[in-house]
């Protein structure tokens, strides 16, 4: 087990690196994985479930002891990325399929790789913790309604059913993993030591797979569209950051919200792409180069964030 758990942390630590490699290979050979897309609500469903297993009800009491900061930290997350996504699409004058995924990935809540990110940047990772949990919550509700508001005007929205499959894919395997960690607590506790492992593997595939099937499009739009996701992430950690400074948030719940709000749960983006737009892959793109890219830019971040922590604490006497 130990040896697992090595090679668990290993991966993690390079899995911006395993993202790029497969992403690659996948351009390369599409055909090796392109199978892969028809599995992609499951692989998300297993990502859910083990961040299920790792929730427990006290760590939402953390909502009633730091209500403001949870609540400056979900508004804004909800509010900067589908808002920053919008304008990024009138701006560049996107086609309405790669707009539609850009603003798809903008309204998703907030992603379990923030929370590691966040721990690392040596923020509040309580909050983050918090706040991705009430964002996943309040996602079948919020996440239909802002898109079908937001993307409407470029294709037509069934936030109906987008609201079912996030019941589906997301809420359901949570509240599972809730259950099967109250009932078999000391099983789980095993599970969810290779949690991470299995959620690298899960995002590389996903990744892989949309990459894969959407090959032609990546080679004619994948520049554009990574700019974009560069920008639509960098504002959201710039915006988020300053959203807390302004009222009056600590520094580490500041890194903590600022993270929160840059990093989206892509993952589920692609299956809600996959699943809703079928007819043109390339909405799903947005989303796996968003994966992509914001487990480059996320470590990036913490490491200069850490490093000033550092400094600062070596200096004081």
């Amino acid at each position: 087990m130990s040896a697992i758990l090595r090679f668990s942390q290993f991966v993690q630590k390079t899995f911006a690196l395993w993202v790029v490699v497969f992403a690659f290979i996948a351009l390369c050979f599409p055909d090796a994985f392109v199978w892969m897309k028809a599995y992609i609500p499951w692989v998300l469903g297993i990502i859910m479930l083990g961040m299920g297993m790792t929730m427990t009800v006290d760590e939402f009491k953390n909502v009633l002891s730091n209500p403001k900061a949870v609540v400056i930290g979900v508004v804004a997350h909800f509010v900067v990325m589908p808002s920053v996504a919008f304008f990024l699409c009138k701006i560049f004058n996107l086609p309405p399929e790669i707009a539609v995924g850009v603003i798809l990935v903008g309204c998703c809540p907030g992603g379990t790789a923030s929370n590691v990110i966040t721990y690392m940047a040596k923020g509040n990772t309580a909050l983050s913790v918090t706040c991705t949990s009430v964002s996943t919550f309040l996602a079948p509700v919020l996440t239909p309604a802002i898109f079908y508001i937001l993307a409407s005007q470029w294709i037509p929205i069934d936030a109906g059913s987008m609201f079912i499959d996030i019941l589906k894919v997301v809420i359901f395997p949570i509240i599972l993993g809730v259950i099967l960690r109250s009932l078999f607590k000391q099983k789980t506790e095993q599970y969810i030591q290779i949690m991470p492992l299995v959620s690298v593997i899960a995002i590389v595939v996903i990744v892989a797979a949309i990459i894969a099937a959407s090959k032609a499009s990546i080679l004619q739009s994948g520049l554009l569209i990574l700019g974009v996701v560069i920008l639509h992430n960098g504002l959201g950690f710039l915006l988020g950051y300053w959203a807390s400074r302004l009222f009056n948030l600590s520094y580490p719940d500041s890194k903590a919200v600022a993270i929160e709000v840059g990093m989206q749960n892509s993952g589920l983006g692609v299956t809600l792409a996959a699943l809703h737009f079928a007819a043109s892959p390339v909405t799903a793109v947005p989303s796996a180069i968003f994966s992509l890219w914001h487990n480059i830019s996320g470590p990036i971040l913490a490491t200069y964030w850490a490093s000033k922590a550092d400094k600062v604490t070596h200096n004081q006497p």
